[in-house]
Formats: structure tokens, C-alpha cells, sequence
């Protein structure tokens, strides 16, 4: 049963609705709802579940695999070679088709996991009061109106509107991307304020990391903040790559050529020349399959695989195959900031007393840095007051921190962490200092009075309170201020502007004071803190600093014509200082989720290519921002480790997960998952990426001259009236092997020099390109002209017999191939400059194993008896290795006149 439109718990504004008004609204009270309301509840809005999406079957989806043209078109060449009964190529070309098609069934498998990884999210149980008693029932029962606890380590089981909290704070990072827990209070706030200062309510899936509360259901299934990004997801259709849109575009494109190439020639040989049926039928399809590139497929797989194996090395792990080549094309990087540009962990970066401002070097928990006092660096033991202030930090403190494996970890609030390893940078150590100074008492933080106080006595009996909280509430309980080994009088407007200038740098701020203590005090009380009469000690500004590496991924990213856009659930002023320390600008341009709510898709367009930053976003927000920069022609490539990113990353051209602190919804959305965490690792995949791209290119630069060139001499043959240069079986031998050799040692290729210095490729730019549209029919031409021109001479000048001449003209057509894969070593620069053409080991291996090919093909008997060729005498091999190293030259000569030309 389906409730109606106005009773479904759909309504996002319970943020903005009293308690006791959410209570009314939804017919319920504190004892909670009775089993039968429960159980009529539960059949009118269905458990609080994800829905599972539709799934085409696995036979449905394997065969739509096979709808692809490079697809059709090997298996027309596997139905020409079974029509000239090669059975064994027939299978070679099938296998291949298989294979591609095993690829893509099992990847897209994998992809269907994605909504799956979200479902495991939502908690399995959940304590809540039924009948007027707590009890726990399964998280998948719980509907709107039951009264539900939540406490330190739950996992929030549905939207809850808050009634009740006590110190409660959620780490909401899987939804918002904020780097540390949210504080939540029961006040109702502004109806369009954004989820992560939605601070009266806890949202499914959310972790509550200390405290607890009280909160009744609002929102469950398909109805909570998760389950709508569940939606969103489901709805976000991936895009293709450009390589396999450019593919199929060049598939339809050679399917036309061949077969008009074959029919036309069909039609002249038997109508104009007259030859027989059968004869004309045998070279049209001799003609049809020399022209289509069959290997061409399993090249791009191979060379897509080995991108895959580098980039594995390299921390980046492809669950996508043409992902690969995508990287190789991103024009824009959005990133998430939380774990991703930054470390994750919050780091003291700056102390500032009533002198003096100290920088604080190193980043993350590792207690690795030091201090600077301007340029210079300072020792703490010789500034009193940091010294006391890195001190009260420590012992002020519930965290803890130690080496793990040879990591440092952190255990408790990511603040308090943050103070833990400031204290050690300065020499503090944790163990000693407690035992110097054990706590005597404490005052736990608490949002109502925002501060935490210890109370510690040394061994003499020396007692003193340290204090730490919010700066406005410490500063108000402080009479004096430290200024070196005195105090003076509190200088509260000195204060607040310390606290401005911090904050400017987009840094949290927090307050440090002591105050000395009776030695017979043995408990501490709000009262003894209200009392005041504390010491304001220091500021300190704590963010959540970029990673080193990450700092320079993204000069390079930008070097490469690349832009980088941050997109970060943060606040706007934390963001914008992120993305000033990463040097993604001089004048950051940064702009909030409310401006972008305001905002038609032209304003987006245009905000999108102006902006840097973008902050307290949702994941619409993102999803939108991906989808603006795709409709500017930018390839899109999304990082993220939340379930908030998971719709984005789905939709980018590129997604990118993080493997360690990203969820498993975000690691299933998307194509790469790195397993470092670092953004550093994108700049080498897109490096891995450019370099795949180039391979295949090459590989095209390659196959579809040579099988040009075979298609021409065939072509002319037939034309003039002769005898066939090649035979249908003798063309299948030379595609085959050079295929298995020479196209393939392409896939190997290591990167040419300077491929991250030039700007991506556009989007839109053909396979085909000005250059290799003119490259291809030049080394066509020049291939015909040397296998037909020999071929010609050997029958006509010297009267040889056809099994020589033909012979001849396939050693001559291998030779050019094999010299024309030296060219390829670079495209468009001399191969002879810094040797490089020495650079490729695959390929000089695969030329020798095409010399030990090509031998037995010409001199084993069982090879003359196959193929109808026979031993070529040594005094007409010098032509053939002539005609080699005269294309070689042509073609370094070729690149020289262009590069020139161009330039």
C-alpha cells in the first residue's frame, strides 16, 4: 500500500520543523509506537530498504556485446576464411571475437555493483522503543514515527529527525565530504540549508562517532538522504569512451569502404576482365579480408591490458578496460577534497599567543615537523608559552597515537589527534607528560558549554586545569593572558582579530587556556570552570592540510592542459584556502552549493569553466557540475571516496575511487580505484593513459597501410588483367603473422618523450586525423609499389615462374612492414635522433621472430606445399631488403618535410 502524496515520508524539511512538531506530524510520542501501529506501518511504507534495480539477464546481457560494428566485421572475415575452408584462422578470428566480448560481459558485471554496495551501508539492527519499552528489532522494520537511540559506534539505520542529544557527533563524510564529525544539537534550522549544516538530524548510513541521542524516524528506504543518492545512481547513465565512440564511427566508416571496394571489383573482373565465377569470387573475398583489419581488436585489447598492468604499479587500479585510453583524453580532474587532495587527517598548522605567531611544519598524525617563528626555526622549550599551550594540548586529551606497521595511527577525535602529534614535534612525550601530570578529574566536551577541562596534579601536589574548546567561550572565561614568563591583563579585541585572520586561512580554530588549582581539589565541576579566572594561553588553527604529492599531480595536471576543479561538501572559506596551498590558482574563483542552486544550466556552463571551487555541495550539485563540464566537450574525470560522490563518479568519464578510505558504493561507481588514496597516482595513469592512446594509433598507422597496401596490389591485378600477386590463403598468412608480430610489439611501446607536456586531445577529434588520413595511403602507396612493381618485374622482365614471383612480392610486401614499424617508434619525430628507434625491445624482438617466420614460410617444404610458395634464391634478396630500408628513409624523410612544414 502506497501512502498518500502528503503522508510520505519524502518531505525534506524536518530540519526546519520544531521536535515537537516532527513528534505530532507523524502521530507519535517519546514512549514510541505500539506493534501493532509498527506492523500497520510497516505494510503501508515497506521496509527500510533499498530497492534493487532491474537487471537485464546474463544471456541478454552477454549478447549485447555482439552489437558493435568491429564486431560485424570480424565476423565477416571469419565467415570469408570458412567459405575458403582456413578453418584454423576462422577459429583464431572467433576466439578473438570471444574474447572481447567475455571482456566487456564480466566488466559490466562488476559494474552492476555499485546500488548493491550502497544497500550494505544501512544498518542491520536498531535499538528503539516499542510499547513503551526499548528493545532492538532489525533496522529493515523500522518506519516513520518509531522513537530510535543512537549512541557512540551505531551506524544511524534511517533518517532521524533529533529529539534528545548528549555530546553527539556523526561522521557524515560518506554524505557531505566533511573532514571531521558534525556537532548536532535538537534546534530546528533554515529550511535551505545545505545537508551537512542540517545539524538536527542524522542521516542513514552515517557513522555516530561519540555520544548519544535520541531521534525519531523520518525518513526510511528509498525515502533517506542515501536512498535517494541510490536513486540518482540508478538513473545516471555512464557514457561511452572516446575510443570506443571513435571505433565504432570507424568501424561503420571501413565496412562501407570494404564492401564497396569488393563489389566493385567483384563486378569489374567478371564483366570487364571476365573472369571465372568462382575465381572472381575467391579474390573479392581475398580482397575483403586483406582489407579488414582483424587483429586490430585484440591489439587495442592487449594494449589497453598492459596500460592496466602499468598502472597497477603505479597504484591505479582499472576495473574498466577502455578507461585506460579515456585517462589519456581527461581535459578536467574533479576531485573531491576530503582523503583525496588532503590526507584526511587534521593537522595544527598554526599557534598564535598575545606575541608571537608560530608555523607548525609537517603534516598528518606522523610527528614529523617543526616550528617556525617567522623564517627561522625555533625550538618550543624556549617559548615558554608554545611550550605550555603544546602541553595543555596533550593533556587536555582523550586521543592517542602510536606506530602501527610502520603507519601512524590515530585513535579518537581527529582534533584532539591533531594536538597529540603537535605536542610530540616539539619532543612532548604523551607517556611521560601523564605520568608527570596525571589527570585528576575531567569535564568531558560537551556542545551546551563547547569545552573540555582536566583537572592534573604533579607529584608535589601542584595542581592546575587545562582548558580547551570553542575561543569565544575560553576567551570568556580568561581574566589574563600569557605573555612570555608573565601574565597581563586579557586584550579580548587583540584576540578576536587573531581569530579572524586564522580563519581567513580557512583553518579551525581552537582555544587553549590553564589556570592553577588548589592541591586538596580533587574533583572538577562546571562550576569551577564558570568561576573563570583562566589564562588564555593561544589560538590554534587546525585544517585538514593537501598532501605534498598532491600539490605537485596538480602542476603537472595543469602543465598538461588539464584542469583541476575541486569539489568539496566543506565550507567555503576552508576549501578555498585548500585550493590555494594545492596552487590551483592565483585568484581562486570559488563558489557555494546555494549559488549553484541558483544558477540556470547556461550560468552553470559558464561557472564551471571561471571556477576553481566548489564547496558545500550536495550530490546533485556534483553530478551537475560533471555534467556541465561533458556539455563544455571536456572528457570528466571524478575522484571521490563517498556514497555522496558515487552518482558523480558514475557519470564522469572517468571515475576514480579511493581504495583505502573509499566506500564501497564509490569504489563500484567507478572505472579506477587507487590504492594509495593519492591524487598524485591520477597524473600517472593519465600519463600510462596518453601513452595507450598513442600505441593504438600507432597499431592503426600501422595495419591499415600494410592492408591497404595488399588490397591495391590485388586491386590492380585484377584491373590490368595479370595473375594475382597474392593468393587468398598467402594474404591470411601475411595478416596473420604480421599481426601476431609486428602490429603487436606496438602494444608495448613505452611512452614517447614529452606526452605530458602537450594538451589533451579534444574530444571530438577523429581517429582519423589530417595526418593519418595522409600517412595511410602513403605508405599504402608506397607498399603497392614495391610488392606490385616486383612482382611485375620478376614475371615480366625476368620470366619467372608464379610461385617465385609471388614469393618474392610477400617477402617484399613483409620486409616494407617490417622496416615501417622502425618509423612508428614516434610518429611524427626522426626515429634516428637519441636513438630512439633502439628504445623498443618489443619491436626488435618481434622483427626476429618474423624473420624466423618468414624463413620457414619460404624454404620448409610443408610451407611451399600450404601456402603454393617456393625458395627464393639469394640473389633476389637484395631487393627486397632494398626496397626496406628505401621506405625507411622515405618515410624519416616524410616526417622531417611535415614537422617542418607544420612549423
Amino acid at each position: 500500500m502506497v501512502p498518500p502524496a502528503s503522508d510520505r515520508p519524502a518531505n525534506r524539511t524536518w530540519h526546519a520543523r520544531d521536535a515537537q512538531e516532527t513528534l505530532s506530524h507523524w502521530r507519535t510520542e517519546r514512549r514510541g509506537l505500539g506493534s501493532d501501529e509498527a506492523r500497520e506501518r510497516l505494510e503501508r511504507y515497506g521496509h527500510n530498504a533499498l530497492p534493487p534495480p532491474e537487471k537485464a539477464g546474463p544471456l541478454l546481457r552477454f549478447l549485447r556485446h555482439f552489437h558493435n560494428v568491429l564486431i560485424y566485421i570480424l565476423l565477416v572475415a571469419a565467415l570469408g576464411t570458412a567459405l575458403l575452408g582456413h578453418w584454423v584462422d576462422t577459429g583464431v578470428i572467433l576466439a578473438v571475437v570471444l574474447i572481447n566480448t567475455m571482456i566487456g560481459f564480466i566488466q559490466e558485471g562488476k559494474a552492476e555493483k555499485a546500488l548493491d554496495a550502497i544497500r550494505n551501508m544501512l544498518s542491520p539492527k536498531a535499538a528503539v522503543m516499542r510499547d513503551g519499552k526499548r528493545r532492538e528489532v532489525p533496522a529493515d522494520e523500522l518506519v516513520p514515527g518509531d522513537i530510535v537511540f543512537l549512541q557512540a559506534g551505531d551506524r544511524v539505520p534511517a533518517d532521524l529527525r533529533l529529539l534528545e542529544v548528549k555530546n553527539l557527533r556523526v561522521e557524515e563524510a560518506v554524505l557531505t565530504g566533511e573532514s571531521v564529525p558534525v556537532e548536532k544539537a535538537v534546534d530546528p534550522v533554515a529550511e535551505d540549508a545545505p545537508l551537512g549544516d542540517r545539524t538536527c538530524m542524522a542521516f542513514s548510513g552515517t557513522l555516530v562517532a561519540f555520544g548519544r541521542a535520541t531521534g525519531v524516524v523520518v525518513g526510511t528506504g528509498a525515502h533517506t538522504e542515501i536512498g535517494r543518492i541510490s536513486e540518482m545512481l540508478g538513473e545516471v547513465q555512464s557514457l561511452q569512451t572516446p575510443l570506443v565512440r571513435q571505433m565504432e564511427q570507424f568501424g561503420h566508416w571501413l565496412a562501407v569502404v570494404i564492401i564497396f571496394i569488393s563489389a566493385a571489383t567483384f563486378a569489374f573482373g567478371y564483366w570487364i576482365r571476365s573472369y571465372p565465377l568462382d575465381e572472381m569470387f575467391l579474390a573479392a573475398v581475398s580482397l575483403a579480408v586483406s582489407t579488414i583489419p582483424e587483429g586490430l581488436p585484440a591489439i587495442m585489447t592487449i594494449a589497453l591490458a598492459i596500460g592496466v598492468q602499468k598502472m597497477a604499479k603505479r597504484n591505479a587500479i582499472i576495473r574498466r578496460l577502455p578507461a585506460v585510453e579515456t585517462l589519456g583524453s581527461v581535459s578536467a580532474i574533479c576531485s573531491d577534497k576530503t582523503g583525496t587532495l588532503t590526507r584526511n587527517e587534521m593537522t595544527v598548522q598554526t599557534v598564535v599567543t598575545a606575541a608571537q605567531r608560530f608555523d607548525v611544519t609537517g603534516v598528518g598524525y606522523e610527528p614529523r615537523g617543526g616550528f617556525l617563528l617567522g623564517d627561522r626555526d625555533v625550538a618550543p622549550d624556549d617559548h615558554p608559552v608554545l611550550w605550555d599551550t603544546l602541553l595543555a594540548g596533550l593533556l587536555c586529551n582523550d586521543a592517542v597515537l602510536y606506530e602501527r606497521e610502520g603507519q601512524w595511527v590515530m585513535e579518537g577525535d581527529p582534533t584532539e589527534g591533531a594536538l597529540v602529534t603537535a605536542a610530540c614535534k616539539a619532543g612532548l612525550d604523551p607517556h611521560q607528560q601523564q605520568e608527570r601530570l596525571p589527570r585528576t578529574d575531567v569535564i568531558p566536551f560537551e556542545s551546551d558549554h563547547k569545552y573540555m577541562a582536566t583537572l592534573h596534579h604533579d607529584h608535589e601536589g601542584h595542581g592546575r586545569v587545562f582548558l580547551k574548546g570553542a575561543p569565544e567561550r575560553v576567551l570568556s572565561l580568561c581574566e589574563s593572558q600569557r605573555e612570555g614568563d608573565r601574565n597581563a591583563p586579557v586584550d579580548r579585541d587583540a584576540w578576536h582579530g587573531h581569530m579572524e585572520q586564522i580563519a581567513a586561512r580557512g583553518q579551525r580554530l581552537l582555544a587553549v587556556a590553564v589556570r592553577d588549582a588548589a592541591p586538596e581539589q580533587r574533583d572538577l565541576t562546571y562550576a569551577h570552570i564558570e568561576e573563570g579566572g583562566f589564562t588564555m594561553l593561544a589560538l590554534l588553527g587546525i585544517i585538514d592540510p593537501p598532501r605534498d604529492e598532491a600539490i605537485a599531480a596538480v602542476k603537472e595536471c595543469r602543465e598538461a592542459g588539464i584542469g583541476v576543479k575541486m569539489i568539496t561538501g566543506d565550507h567555503l572559506i576552508t576549501a578555498r584556502a585548500i585550493g590555494e596551498q594545492l596552487g590551483m590558482g592565483n585568484e581562486i574563483t570559488a563558489l557555494s552549493g546555494h549559488e549553484l542552486e541558483e544558477m540556470d544550466e547556461d550560468a552553470l556552463g559558464r561557472a564551471v569553466q571561471e571556477a576553481d571551487v566548489f564547496a558545500r555541495t550536495t550530490p546533485e550539485h556534483k553530478l551537475r557540475l560533471v555534467q556541465a563540464l561533458q556539455a563544455d566537450g571536456r572528457i570528466v574525470a571524478m575522484t571521490g571516496d563517498g556514497v555522496n560522490d558515487a552518482p558523480a563518479l558514475k557519470r564522469a568519464d572517468v571515475g576514480v575511487a579511493m581504495g583505502r578510505k573509499g566506500t564501497e558504493a564509490a569504489k563500484e561507481a567507478a572505472e579506477m580505484v587507487l590504492t594509495d588514496d593519492n591524487f598524485a597516482s591520477i597524473a600517472h595513469a593519465v600519463e600510462e593513459g596518453r601513452t595507450v592512446y598513442d600505441n593504438i594509433r600507432k597499431a592503426i598507422l600501422h595495419t591499415l597501410p600494410t592492408n591497404a597496401g595488399q588490397s591495391l596490389t590485388i586491386m590492380m591485378a585484377i584491373l590490368m588483367g595479370l595473375a594475382l600477386p597474392l593468393t587468398p590463403v598467402q594474404v591470411l598468412w601475411v595478416n596473420m603473422v604480421t599481426s601476431v608480430t609486428l602490429a603487436m610489439a606496438l602494444a608495448f611501446e613505452p611512452a614517447e618523450p614529452g606526452v605530458m607536456k602537450r594538451p589533451p586531445r579534444r574530444p571530438d577529434a577523429p581517429l582519423l586525423s589530417g595526418f593519418l588520413l595522409w600517412r595511410i595511403p602513403f605508405v599504402a602507396i608506397l607498399l603497392w609499389a614495391g610488392t606490385f612493381g616486383h612482382f611485375v618485374y620478376m614475371e615480366e622482365v625476368l620470366g619467372v615462374s608464379d610461385e617465385l614471383a609471388r614469393t618474392v612480392a610477400i617477402n617484399t610486401l613483409v620486409a616494407g612492414q617490417a622496416f615501417y614499424l622502425l618509423n612508428l617508434r614516434l610518429i611524427h619525430q626522426p626515429v634516428l635522433i637519441g636513438l630512439e628507434v633502439f628504445r623498443s625491445r618489443a619491436m626488435w624482438i618481434a622483427i626476429g621472430v618474423l624473420i624466423v617466420l618468414q624463413i620457414a614460410f619460404t624454404f620448409a617444404p610443408v610451407m611451399n606445399t600450404l601456402f603454393g610458395t617456393t625458395p627464393v634464391p639469394l640473389e633476389h634478396w637484395w631487393r627486397i631488403l632494398l626496397f626496406g630500408v628505401l621506405l625507411f628513409v622515405i618515410v624519416e624523410t616524410e616526417k622531417v618535410v611535415i614537422r617542418k612544414f607544420i612549423q
